[in-house]
C-alpha cells in the first residue's frame, strides 16, 4: 500500500459522446454525485486535496471500497451517479453487481470515468483502459524514461521522474491561468490508440502536488510542481464543468416565410437558424465562435456556408437551394479542440419546378422569340405582296 501512495500515477480518460449528450442536456446535475472506489481508505485522506477540490465545486462523493458487496451503479434502470473514479489500481474483482462491462456501459452512456493505475495494475484495470483506446505496459516495471524532460533529483542518472511543462494548448482543458511549473510524473509505459478519436489520456502524479521541482537544463527553481493546478483544471473538464456543448431550436424556412415546409423547390432562397449553449457549471451560457459551419448535403456537400451569429447564442446564414432535386440533409458537424462534439442532421427532400412553375418567357431567348416573330412577319408581307401584286 505504502507503494501505491508514493507512485501512484494517474491516467485520466474522458470518453467524449457522440453528438452532444454527456449528461442530459436540457437538465444537467448541478451537483454532480461521483463513486469513488479505493484500494485502501487510507487514499482518502492521502489524496484529501483532490478531494477537496472536487467537494469544494458542488460534487458529492461517495466513497467505497473497490471489493464492497454494495457497490451498484444502477437501480431500477437509472444510473445513480453522474461520474466513476478508479483509484483501486489493484482490485482484480469489484464487489457487488459492478464488472467489466457495467463500467464499459456506464461510460457508453455519456458519464466520466478516472482511473488510477501503477506498476501493480490488475487485469481488470488493464482491460478497462484496454477498450477505452489504451494500453499499459505488459512489463510491470517498465518505467517511462525521459533524458531531456527530468527532474533533477539526488540520484545521479535516475531519469524516471518527469518534469514536463510541454502542455495542451487549449484553454478549455488547462485553464485560462497559465501553468508556470512543470508536471510531474512517474509510472509505467503506455500508448494511446490513434484510430479513437474519443479518448484523451493525461498523465499526472497526486503525491506530487506540493514537491518542488527543478527541470534539467533550465535555471528556473520552482517551490511547488504545476501538478494540483493541471490536475484541478483537467478534473473540471472531464467533469463537465467547462468544454459541454448543446444544440437547440434548429430549424429552417424559406426566406420571408416563417412556417417550416416539408419540401424546397430547386432554387428557393432559405434561411437555416440554429442556437448553441455552453454550460459552465451552473448554468447555460451562449457559445461564441466564427468556425460554425453547415451542410447542405446529398452524397457531398452543395453547399456549405460559414453560420454567422448574434453573440447571444444564435447561428444563421441564407442560401439558395441547387438546381439539383432529390432528399437533402440539413447537417452541423462540428468538432473543436476541448469541447463536447456537436453533430446534428434534418433530412428535406427537394423537388424539380411543376410543369406550371417554369417562366413563360425566358429572358435569354428573345432573340429566338423575336426571329419566329419576324419570320412570321416576313411569311405574312411576302404571301400578301404575291397574291396582290400585278
Amino acid at each position: 500500500m505504502a507503494k501505491q501512495l508514493i507512485i501512484l500515477t494517474i491516467i485520466a480518460f474522458l470518453l467524449l459522446p457522440f453528438l452532444c449528450y454527456s449528461f442530459n442536456p436540457e437538465n444537467p446535475t448541478t451537483n454532480p454525485k461521483i463513486l469513488v472506489l479505493l484500494d485502501d481508505f487510507l487514499i482518502k485522506s492521502s489524496h484529501s486535496i483532490f478531494f477537496n477540490s472536487l467537494q469544494s465545486r458542488g460534487f458529492k462523493l461517495d466513497f467505497k471500497l473497490a471489493d464492497d458487496n454494495q457497490i451498484t451503479l444502477q437501480r431500477y434502470g437509472n444510473y445513480l451517479y453522474d461520474g466513476l473514479i478508479l483509484f483501486s489500481p489493484s482490485i482484480k474483482q469489484f464487489g457487488g453487481s459492478l464488472n467489466l462491462a457495467g463500467v464499459l456501459e456506464f461510460v457508453d452512456s455519456g458519464r466520466d470515468l478516472i482511473v488510477a493505475a501503477d506498476s501493480s495494475a490488475s487485469d481488470l484495470i488493464r482491460d478497462i483502459a484496454t477498450e477505452c483506446g489504451v494500453e499499459f505496459d505488459e512489463n510491470a516495471d517498465a518505467m517511462v524514461i525521459d533524458h531531456t524532460s527530468y527532474a533533477v533529483s539526488d540520484v545521479e542518472g535516475d531519469h524516471t521522474l518527469i518534469a514536463s511543462d510541454e502542455f495542451i494548448q487549449s484553454d478549455v482543458i488547462l485553464g485560462s491561468k497559465k501553468i508556470e511549473a512543470p508536471v510531474l510524473f512517474k509510472g509505467i509505459g503506455h500508448t494511446l490508440n490513434p484510430a479513437n478519436s474519443l479518448v484523451n489520456l493525461n498523465d499526472f502524479l497526486l503525491t506530487f502536488f506540493r514537491s518542488r521541482v527543478h527541470k534539467a537544463r533550465s535555471s528556473n527553481k520552482h517551490g511547488k510542481s504545476g501538478n494540483e493546478l493541471f490536475v484541478t483544471e483537467l478534473s473540471k473538464w472531464v467533469f463537465h464543468e467547462k468544454g459541454h456543448l448543446k444544440a437547440v431550436n434548429v430549424r429552417h424556412h424559406k426566406v420571408e416565410d416563417g412556417a417550416e415546409p416539408a419540401m424546397y423547390r430547386i432554387k428557393d432562397d432559405l434561411e437555416y437558424f440554429i442556437e448553441i449553449y455552453e454550460w459552465t457549471g451552473k448554468s447555460w451560457e451562449p457559445y461564441v465562435a466564427n468556425d460554425v459551419q453547415v451542410q447542405f448535403y446529398m452524397m457531398s456537400p452543395y453547399v456549405l456556408k460559414n453560420l454567422s451569429t448574434d453573440q447571444k447564442g444564435l447561428y444563421f446564414t441564407s442560401f439558395k437551394v441547387p438546381d439539383i432535386y432529390g432528399v437533402f440533409q440539413f447537417k452541423v458537424e462540428y468538432h473543436r479542440l476541448g469541447y463536447t462534439s456537436l453533430s446534428l442532421s434534418k433530412q428535406i427532400p427537394v423537388r424539380p419546378f411543376r410543369h406550371n412553375e417554369y417562366e413563360r418567357f425566358l429572358p435569354a431567348a428573345f432573340p429566338y422569340y423575336g426571329a419566329s416573330f419576324s419570320t412570321m412577319a416576313g411569311f405574312f408581307v411576302f404571301t400578301f405582296i404575291y397574291l396582290y401584286n400585278k
